[in-house]
């Protein structure tokens, strides 16, 4: 006899099984008492080693976890589209494969929903970031998971606000601002975002390379389109306005330029001392209580000569490409 889905969790992935396998074993120890679950493994294009992975898995039950993939990579919103759209469950739940849900995680879940018991709801949970006393610059940018509003790692949709508002933006190719984008929208709809403490998730920051926060500045590009579709709530909720810090180190190094080469070497050495002030203040923000480590310094020191001109590129990109004033 078929027995009845009440949670569909959704999980996107792209050639990471073994973080994904880490987080479908805690998945696997689930305690869900008068409810049943589903897994969907989404892959963002074709993966054969994730499909092995779950082929291998039984979970107790071989059709509780099920794989299937795009037929192109386009995101992850696309995949999480795509994963709940085939679901069985009255209630979705995502979550990334980096994660490590707790023994409780979907149990908390399905009781705030039978608690709140309407048909148009969504929940968000509890993100811990493990990380040193001191950590490193990415790490201490992924410990913001943990105080962030609504994110992707942890939250959950009843069916019918998902198909209210349309679900995931797939505008949003990369993992940034897409699920920013679904909060707004749900606020929009006057759709309640409930906080469920007790669906609790581990999110390891893993190591990173040397310099990630360079490639990490083309996000900026996507906040051009979530403030295009949501300027209010950005404001509000995400930045009140640009980083003037970026545009003051930008506009020095030019007028210095421009000073020396017009032999005008008191507006040369004014811009210059601008220039100076404003990237060590924003050097010394970004040291401030992180790994103290020569490399991680230098890393600091570096990157941060850089960072403001490509934060602006990237800025000023968004703001080309999807037609809309903003810095």
């Amino acid at each position: 006899m078929m027995i009845p889905v009440n949670i569909s969790v959704v999980i996107p992935t792209f050639r990471r099984p073994t973080l994904l396998q880490k987080c479908l074993a805690a998945i696997c120890n689930q305690t869900y008492p008068g409810c049943y679950f589903e897994v969907l493994i989404v892959s963002d294009g074709p993966d054969p080693d994730t499909e092995k992975l779950v082929d291998e898995l039984t979970c107790g039950n071989s059709d509780c976890i099920r794989y299937t993939h795009l037929e192109s990579k386009k995101g992850p919103a696309a995949a999480r589209n795509y994963g709940w759209k085939i679901s069985s469950g009255e209630l979705i739940v995502f979550t990334d494969d980096d994660t490590i849900p707790d023994p409780d995680w979907l149990a908390s879940y399905w009781r705030a929903y039978r608690f709140h018991d309407r048909q148009e709801i969504a929940f968000t949970g509890r993100v811990h970031v493990p990380i040193p006393e001191l950590p490193t610059d990415y790490e201490k940018n992924v410990a913001n998971l943990s105080t962030a509003e609504f994110v992707t790692a942890n939250c959950a949709c009843s069916r019918e606000a998902l198909e209210l508002t349309g679900g995931f933006d797939e505008s949003f190719p990369a993992a940034w601002r897409e699920d920013s984008d679904l909060q707004f929208k749900l606020l929009e709809n006057q759709i309640p975002i409930a906080r469920v403490p007790e669906a609790s998730i581990c999110h390891p920051a893993r190591e990173a390379r040397w310099g990630v926060s360079l490639a990490e500045q083309k996000k900026s590009m996507f906040n051009a389109l979530l403030f295009k579709k949501h300027p209010d709530f950005y404001r509000k909720r995400i930045s009140s306005g640009p980083v003037w810090n970026y545009y003051t180190i930008i506009a020095a190094s030019i007028l210095a330029i421009l000073g020396y080469a017009m032999h005008i070497p008191s507006l040369g050495f004014a811009a210059l001392a601008v220039w100076i002030f404003s990237v060590g203040v924003f050097i010394v923000k970004r040291l401030r209580g992180t790994n103290a480590s020569f490399s991680h310094r230098m890393e600091m020191i570096v990157t941060s000569l850089l960072i403001p001109y490509l934060s602006v590129y990237w800025t000023i990109r968004g703001a080309l490409r999807y037609k809309v004033f903003f810095l």
